[in-house]
């Protein structure tokens, strides 16, 4: 049994790892200030021994004596991030200081949840983890990018000066339960759309491409990296590398809610991503991983989540 502090564990991503890593085992602590996270995320998990939560902001330290962290803390869609510009980036940069300082205390092996942000509107595709990114380090959506490159920085500063054990996951579109109706995500959005029969916003002319990965094949990517030799630091990309448009998944989802939802268009977001779409190769090398649940299964799982959700 491993004691393993989650940051933003009540997140739709940090859930899913709270509920894999308890039920395999460990004793897992979840902290989250509930900017975005939602104790009904947690809430089956609230009476196991085993499971503690805390209301806490990693922007300010945190002391526990712990094996492992995974650093997930941060608001990801760009309605929440661009709320409170300054809010975002102090979690990416000071939250990652107090928890690489708690690592360095406590010895602990400690993961980032960094972001195929990194890579920012991409002139090289598919996106390798060697590619350097092109970012608008002044735009709406650099709170988030530089945040998480920032993020990138300081944790391979104290390995190298520190000798802290790190470990770094650019994580690409995921999708699944527990996505916020509300977030302004792709998928979530399409899917509450669709199932009110109201019209599917597209952002620009739909031709821009994503790659969606379900969120189980990321939470057993993120475990299968920090199992990994302590040599092996990252970044390594998690995603998976289906590429498709955005008018495709708009009738994709169409279509499998028995939608009567028409679509239309809205002006492209300054600095949206015209393409995104990682090159795996790196994980499937290190981590023997690679996406197993194909974008139509994924989503009859998604879609009967919200339409609980919804009552429907």
């Amino acid at each position: 049994m491993k004691r393993i502090l989650i940051t933003g564990g009540a997140g739709f991503i940090g859930s899913h790892l709270c509920e894999s890593l308890l039920y395999e085992g460990n004793e897992v602590i979840c902290t989250d200030n509930f900017f975005t996270g939602a104790k009904e995320n947690i809430a089956h998990l609230l009476g196991h021994p085993f499971f503690e939560l805390i209301r806490h902001d990693i922007t300010m330290p945190l002391y526990a004596e712990v094996d492992e962290v995974y650093n997930l803390a941060c608001p990801a869609s760009p309605i929440h991030y661009q709320h409170n510009a300054i809010k975002t980036i102090k979690t990416s940069v000071m939250g990652s200081i107090n928890m690489l300082g708690l690592a360095k205390r406590t010895g602990a092996k400690i993961l980032q949840a960094s972001s195929s942000e990194v890579y920012g509107n991409p002139d090289v595709h598919p996106q390798p983890e060697k590619y350097h990114g092109n970012v608008n380090i002044l735009g709406p959506r650099s709170c988030y990018d530089e945040g998480k490159r920032c993020a990138e920085t300081l944790f391979m500063n104290y390995h190298i000066q520190n000798k802290v054990r790190i470990k770094i996951a650019r994580v690409f579109n995921t999708y699944g339960p527990r996505m916020m109706m509300n977030d302004g995500r792709v998928v979530s959005n399409f899917i509450v759309q669709a199932l009110q029969n109201s019209e599917i916003s597209i952002y620009g002319d739909g031709r821009q491409t994503r790659s969606f990965q379900y969120i189980d094949d990321l939470t057993a990517g993120l475990k299968l990296l920090m199992n990994t030799a302590d040599s092996f630091t990252g970044p390594v990309n998690l995603g998976n590398d289906r590429e498709i448009t955005i008018i495709e998944l708009a009738e994709i989802i169409i279509k499998m809610t028995g939608s009567k939802s028409s679509i239309t268009f809205k002006p492209l977001p300054e600095d949206d991503p015209e393409q995104r779409k990682p090159d795996i190769s790196l994980a499937r090398k290190e981590l023997n991983w690679e996406p197993e649940h194909d974008l139509e299964n994924g989503l009859i799982k998604t879609i009967d989540y919200f339409k609980k959700k919804m009552k429907i």
